[in-house]
This record gives structure tokens, C-alpha cells and sequence, in this order.
């Protein structure tokens, strides 16, 4: 049983456009091998946080909107943890509310 899944993470400011974009695939690439479906991806930029992190007070955010199993979550987060360029992440399971929602927003 597919759920739906929203995810915003945060990576470091350090980082240049083709690190950033290329960690970004490395995470795509890994919810496609594991049969997740990408319903949508937004690159938020570079913003300010409202608070540091690891001494650094601004971060690029990406927010991936996609299908996938349960099982998918746990690889995913372990992905995130190992990964010293994610500074914070977030991860969500839609309900059919939000999900409605959601879809109403990539629609605009």
C-alpha cells in the first residue's frame, strides 16, 4: 500500500548550485530505485532560518512531494542522517485532506 509523502530538507549554505542540485538527485535517485513515484519538486532557495544551525543561519531548502512505501521512509531518513550536507529535515504522510491540498497547489 502506497501512502503519500511530503519532505522538506535543509541543506548547508556552503554548498555551491551544482553540489546543492547534485545532492538533490542523489535523494531523488534514491526514492526512484526504491519504486517511490516523484510527484513534484520545488527548490526553495536559499532562506534565512529562524534560528542556527550548526552555526549557520541560512540553508537551501527543497521540498520533494512523492508516493511511496513505508519501508521507503526508514532508507530515506537513514539517507538524511548520513548525509552531512543536510542540516535539518522533515517528513510527512499526507492524509487525503492534504493531499488534496497539495495537488490543488502544483496545479496553480
Amino acid at each position: 500500500m502506497t501512502n503519500q509523502y511530503e519532505t522538506v530538507f535543509i541543506l548547508t549554505p556552503v554548498l555551491s548550485e551544482q553540489q546543492m542540485t547534485e545532492t538533490v538527485e542523489k535523494f531523488k535517485a534514491l526514492l526512484t530505485e526504491k519504486g517511490a513515484e516523484l510527484l513534484n519538486e520545488e527548490n526553495w532557495g536559499m532562506k534565512k532560518m529562524a534560528y542556527p544551525i550548526q552555526k549557520k543561519s541560512t540553508g537551501f531548502y527543497t521540498l520533494l512531494e512523492f508516493k511511496a512505501e513505508p519501508e521507503v521512509i526508514e532508507r530515506l531518513e537513514i539517507a538524511y542522517r548520513r548525509d552531512e550536507r543536510v542540516l535539518r529535515y522533515l517528513m510527512v504522510k499526507l492524509d487525503k485532506y492534504a493531499a488534496q491540498y497539495a495537488e490543488k497547489r502544483r496545479n496553480k
